[in-house]
């Protein structure tokens, strides 16, 4: 086992010393308050006191840059933040009173980020497996869907990507474009269902001074802002067939007419769009024209659901931890044994974007450095079938009010789905607008 040393800054504490020599990875060493420090060191544990602030500022200059643990007493809590700004990697309250696993644990938790930090990477070899900056895929899944993009990068095709809601088909768009020869130029990303047919065709399109009330201005439309770039349109599923004849002139014919104008404008924007829906099925099923839907299939991308996608579910979860951990002010945090666990076993039907906001969760419920467990969770993940019909789940063993459970149930993971839009929500549930609303309002949902 890989040893650490260990440097501890206080007044000899035999409470964290003998805490520490529980730990086979751990060599310690003592150094008074205000002395001077003669070797590097991979963590330091400091004692707050009244020098602390000055001993972070030379800790900080050390050789290696070990990480800076601060430990406060509970009274001492109000100060994380002078000390984080001051320094300090991580702030841990721990007195003597806590359980001293609890304080174990966040040492432990250092000197793995730490080991893991320091080993090398090793370089991909085959040609199969794409290497994207910023983008996690260990999943044999996504590697595929992104060995995809990497070829659709460099083509000149119309891509249709698709994929559940929260998959993460915007992060395959903006990959295409960042792997082709249109990096530099802008990519410009639009979610269709999140406007009425008429606004949407003046955000894509633009319109001139006077085309309807309120135009004081000409206005350029998403087409032209992308000039030269990627023009994303997510849940284009969404958007009503007049709309589709417009997108489908724009995209054969590579020019737009601004709403209110006479004259055309010509385009060049390389066109990715996105969709949660079959679009082949909805265009058999005449809800999607067909021309538009070969038109935008040229290069079809699809991006597995996050399920079906295990490898990734840790990595990613550790990602948001991390990047999250410091504007939430809980930095330094990381998983235990029984929080995987109850990862690896949720199906999560919200994909990457339910478990991102999971991990926000979680951070908010945490203290900085702390190891994760399940009791951190949220409900749904430890228990994912009670929020489902059964006996007592509306309160009433009515038949009435078990389908109104039903139904609340259903609204609300469409709405979700399509982020709150009501005409997007009301649409997908074969509704009308006004149908919709007076449901919710029966239902109570706000």
């Amino acid at each position: 086992m890989a040893r650490h040393s260990v440097l501890w800054i206080g007044n000899g504490d035999e409470w964290v010393e003998r805490e520490l020599d529980r730990l086979d990875s751990v060599e310690l060493t003592w150094n008074a308050p205000g002395q001077p420090v003669r070797e590097s060191f991979d963590l330091a544990l400091l004692e707050d006191g009244d020098s602390t602030e000055a001993e972070l500022q030379t800790l900080r200059q050390q050789p290696g840059r070990p990480h800076l643990l601060v430990v406060c007493d509970r009274k001492l809590d109000a100060r994380r933040q002078q000390l984080l700004e001051a320094g300090a990697d991580q702030v841990v309250v721990a007195p003597r009173d806590h359980p001293p696993q609890t304080f174990r644990d966040t040492v432990e938790s250092c000197l793995e980020r730490l080991a893991r930090a320091r080993r090398p990477r090793t370089t991909r070899t085959r040609s199969t497996e794409p290497a994207i900056p910023g983008v996690i895929a260990e999943s044999s899944a996504f590697r595929a869907t992104l060995q995809l993009a990497q070829r659709a990068a460099h083509s000149t095709a119309t891509v249709l990507v698709s994929g559940e809601t929260g998959s993460g088909k915007e992060i395959v768009a903006h990959s295409i474009h960042s792997l082709g020869p249109r990096a530099a130029r802008p990519f410009v990303a639009i979610n269709c269902a999140a406007f009425p047919d008429t606004l949407l065709e003046s955000e894509l399109f633009g319109h001139v001074r006077g085309a309807f009330t309120g135009a004081d201005r000409d206005k350029l439309g998403l087409f032209e802002e992308a000039d030269g770039g990627t023009l994303f349109l997510d849940e284009i599923g969404e958007t009503a067939p007049p709309m589709q004849a417009k997108l489908l002139r724009a995209l054969q014919q590579r020019e737009i007419r601004p709403v209110g104008g006479t004259r055309v404008r010509r385009i060049d924007v390389r066109v990715i769009a996105a969709s949660n829906r079959d679009l082949e099925g909805e265009a058999l099923a005449g809800r999607f024209r067909v021309d538009l839907f070969y038109r935008l299939a040229v290069f079809p991308v699809s991006v597995p659901p996050l399920r079906e996608r295990q490898a990734d579910i840790l990595p990613l979860a550790e990602h948001f931890l991390e990047h999250h951990g410091i504007r939430e002010a809980t930095p330094g945090c990381d998983l235990g044994a029984s929080a995987q666990k109850e990862l690896l076993g949720y199906g999560w039907p919200g994909n990457v974007r339910e478990l991102e906001n999971e991990m926000l969760r979680a951070l908010a419920l945490a203290e900085p450095g702390e190891r994760l467990s399940a009791s951190q969770l949220s409900h749904r993940l430890l228990h994912p079938r009670q929020d489902r019909l059964g006996p007592g789940t509306t309160g009433s063993d009515s038949l009435r009010s078990r389908v109104a459970g039903f139904e609340r149930i259903v609204i609300r993971e469409v709405l979700d789905k399509h982020q709150g839009q009501r005409t997007a929500t009301a649409r997908a549930l074969g509704l009308t607008r006004e149908g919709l609303h007076k449901k919710m309002k029966r239902l109570g949902i706000v």
